[in-house]
């Protein structure tokens, strides 16, 4: 795939806006998915008869997935470009829900739910790198920090998925239906767009094309971004703030059934009010991050995190463990962005170490189900969560390796 736009073709604000906007759909559609499989979990747990750690187990097929998506990820948008990636790896995801789905409702069969979650995990590790890395290039052309904003329409679409999740459990819907009907809106919306994004070697920050020493050029060069300190650093940044926000994504719903005695249909709308404040804390990201800066921002919101999880593990009274989620989600919301956003700071190394920054955070995934499970078994699933107060206090720590570049030059914003 071309990674310059044709001969005689100007990236003017017109169609640097229609790729902003498809990008915000691009992001959606993800946290549609995902949220929609969340939400429907405690029932997917009664339907297969599983306890807590067979849970984590089950989620390890995502997060198995997931990790080696990753590990590809970089490869395959250097051959096929970030646009082409984008498009078949939502495909894939819509699949991969599918399959799980109706496993989940024609069986009940785990093994085939195993399958199908590592399918939705590998095409979802794919298609976040290359919609991050899209992200960053569109942020570059439109000469303004708005990935927060982008990150934030991923928890429009978990809003919007927790919803109709809560409705279809509400209603005894199927959830192969459910998460049938949520993968052929996710191919629909997709195909309807893709045409609207731009490549992401388009343009540089000083309007020329991508130098010849870009590392997404050979895998060698992919590859040298895990000797890089700084990739390191923000590698674990990133794996503290997925820990906050994917313990939540994957044990909120069931802590709350669990530990708050709860029913499973309050338990989804839990989970939607963290995934609202989630939004709430990605919109407001960016007037922070002008004001504040990169690290005092993520500072606070690790500190947020834990205020919130105190509450939440500690406070038996329903009404404010509610209050513990909010200040929870509005911690977990700008980790991961501020993280992609350092991650993609020099062009030439964006889409390596994006790769590599999204893989050490998605090893929150891998680990975080079952360790959460198994400790669940023993303290239950409520106090397992102190665990993400370790790896937040971490992620505090390390905090400076996201420190904004020095300018060396500014870019107009077009908006």
């Amino acid at each position: 795939m071309s990674r310059t736009p044709p001969p005689g073709t100007a990236l003017d604000r017109r169609r640097v806006l229609a790729w902003r906007n498809a990008i915000f759909l691009v992001f959606a559609l993800p946290g549609l998915a995902m949220a929609s499989w969340v939400s429907r979990l405690p029932a997917v747990r009664d339907a297969l008869d599983v306890s807590p750690g067979q849970v984590g187990l089950l989620i390890v097929g995502i997060s198995v997935g997931s990790i080696t998506g990753l590990v590809a990820s970089s490869h395959i948008v250097a051959r096929f470009g970030a646009v082409t990636t984008i498009t078949w790896g939502l495909v894939a995801t819509a699949l991969g829900i599918s399959i799980t789905g109706l496993a989940v409702t024609l069986g009940p069969s785990f093994s085939f739910a195993f399958v199908g979650l590592m399918v939705f995990g590998a095409a979802t590790g794919i298609t976040d790198v290359a919609m991050n890395v899209s992200g960053a290039a569109n942020e570059r052309a439109l000469g303004r920090s708005i990935m927060p904003i982008f990150h934030a329409f991923f928890s429009f679409g978990t809003m919007v998925g927790a919803a109709a999740g809560a409705l279809a459990e509400l209603a005894g819907l199927p959830i192969a239906t459910h998460l049938g009907v949520a993968g052929a809106l996710m191919v629909v919306s997709i195909f309807l767009v893709r045409r609207f994004i731009q490549p992401e070697h388009v343009i540089e920050e000083d309007g020329q094309i991508v130098a010849a020493d870009d590392h997404s050029r050979s895998w060698r060069g992919r590859l040298s971004m895990w000797r890089d300190p700084r990739t390191l650093l923000i590698g674990v940044l990133v794996l503290a703030a997925a820990f906050a926000e994917g313990s939540a994504n994957d044990w909120l719903a069931i802590a709350s059934v669990d530990g708050h005695g709860v029913n499973n249909e309050t338990g989804a709308l839990i989970f939607g009010v963290f995934v609202t404040a989630m939004t709430i804390g990605r919109l407001g990201g960016v007037f922070l991050l002008d004001r504040f800066g990169r690290v005092a921002v993520l500072r606070g919101s690790f500190f947020l995190a834990v205020m919130g999880l105190l509450i939440f593990i500690f406070v038996p009274a329903t009404p404010l463990a509610i209050v513990g989620v909010v200040l929870w989600g509005l911690g977990s919301a700008l980790g991961f962005p501020i993280g992609m956003s350092a991650a993609a700071d020099d062009p030439k190394t964006a889409a390596a170490r994006v790769s590599a920054v999204a893989t050490i955070g998605y090893f929150a995934f891998l680990v975080g189900p079952p360790v959460i499970g198994l400790l669940g078994e023993y303290t239950g699933v409520l106090h397992a969560l102190l665990i993400v107060l370790v790896l937040a206090a971490i992620g505090s720590l390390v905090a400076g390796a996201a420190r904004e570049p020095r300018p060396s030059g500014a870019t107009a914003p077009l908006s």
